[in-house]
């Protein structure tokens, strides 16, 4: 079976492993900080917090920002339910903004309008989160232009995105527009620590409530305490409520040697990506916007009038593992009980039932594209 995705590590990620393994730290050693240092160096961010998943990320991303009981958060139906659920974490409510059909992305137009009449209901969101599907980034130029004067936090989920850049060429991680950008370094990311994500920013004080909720609300720093006890070494003090998000120095120096290959593993990504384009020319499928900036997490077709289940286990049969992404998050039973109901955000929808993800990862053969594409060619054709 050809997955849809998956890691791929050289002898040189597993020896650092092995290396940290005999080292006297597994966790709270060295290796997070200099993991946090080089994205940042990578991004252009000037302060990352390393946690132990993407899901993790958004949760302390929604603390830091002050998402509390009562307070609305918006994201995309086109996604994760981790993009929505870490508002819930928090008692806040959550809506959605439908996605651009061409893009597959937060529509400018529809949030635009949803923003209106938010503000003609006097409720407006605390934060977006906005998502960067597949890879490509949104328009967060746009999104902020919008959003500013009613002083929205932006939250940028780029666990699918890192790697590549926006529409104006700047780095996903970079901030430009946003307060907080999100990263995932699951085993099917750009880069990989085995679990693990990050949390960007260029605001000191959102990093400092990071790295408190991070790590279970404590402090070590002896000008944060609040007592006469400051010239004691052992001494430490919570501030918050945090959570136990850290990363193991094990994972953060698996994420540092797979940084080393990010920009070849993206430049292969690109490749498979375009010599999709070109085989499927003649594949009666709608395929997705060629984004030179997109870090191609993802290779999402959308079928035209055939039946997605039976091409999935048709090609399933031949050896192709095909996914689906994703189920639209307000359309999930848990959401559903909260209100939300199926033709509410129809581009999401009508994305959803007819897209099917392709095989796409940096060691994926010619000769395994080739396969995927005449089974695909063959059932459609």
């Amino acid at each position: 079976m050809i997955p849809y995705s998956k890691h791929t590590l050289f002898p040189e990620d597993v020896d650092s492993v092995t290396r940290v393994l005999n080292e006297e730290f597994l966790t709270q050693g060295e290796q997070v900080p200099l993991f946090e240092q080089a994205i940042c160096k990578y991004s252009g961010a000037q302060f990352g917090v390393a946690c132990n998943s993407g899901t993790s990320g958004l949760h302390i991303a929604c603390l830091a920002a002050g998402v509390t009981k009562g307070d609305l958060v918006w994201t995309v139906p086109n996604s994760f339910v981790a993009s929505a659920n870490c508002a819930r974490y928090c008692g806040a409510d959550v809506d959605f903004v439908d996605i651009d059909p061409v893009t597959r992305n937060l529509c400018i137009s529809a949030l635009e309008q949803k923003l209106y009449l938010a503000q003609q209901r006097g409720r407006l969101p605390k934060v977006i989160i906005v998502v960067h599907f597949a890879g490509s980034s949104s328009d967060m130029e746009s999104i902020a232009k919008l959003t500013i004067p009613f002083g929205i936090t932006l939250v940028e989920d780029a666990a699918h995105a890192f790697g590549g850049k926006d529409n104006k060429g700047n780095v996903v991680g970079a901030c430009k527009y946003s307060q907080m950008c999100v990263l995932s370094f699951h085993p099917v990311k750009s880069i990989t620590s085995a679990e693990g994500g990050m949390v960007l920013t260029n605001d000191e004080l959102l990093a400092n409530r990071l790295f408190l909720y991070r790590s279970h609300g404590i402090s070590r720093d002896p000008s944060t305490f609040q007592t006469e006890r400051r010239d004691e070494p052992w001494f430490y003090a919570q501030h918050e409520l945090g959570f136990n998000y850290r990363l193991s120095d094990i994972h953060a120096v698996l994420g540092l040697a797979q940084l080393k290959h990010i920009d070849k593993f993206i430049s292969a990504r690109k490749n498979l990506a375009h010599r999709y384009h070109r085989l499927l020319e003649t594949v009666p499928i709608k395929k997705p916007e060629l984004d030179e900036n997109s870090a191609w997490h993802l290779y999402v077709i959308e079928l035209e009038r055939h039946e997605r289940k039976r091409v999935f286990a048709q090609l399933r049969e031949r050896g192709v593992g095909v996914n689906v992404h994703y189920i639209p998050i307000h359309l999930h039973p848990y959401y559903r009980e909260l209100g939300f109901s199926e033709g509410m955000f129809p581009n999401a929808e009508r994305y959803y039932n007819d897209a099917l993800t392709l095989p796409l990862y940096p060691s994926l053969t010619f000769d395994e594209q080739d396969h995927v594409v005449s089974q695909l060619q063959e059932i459609l054709v």
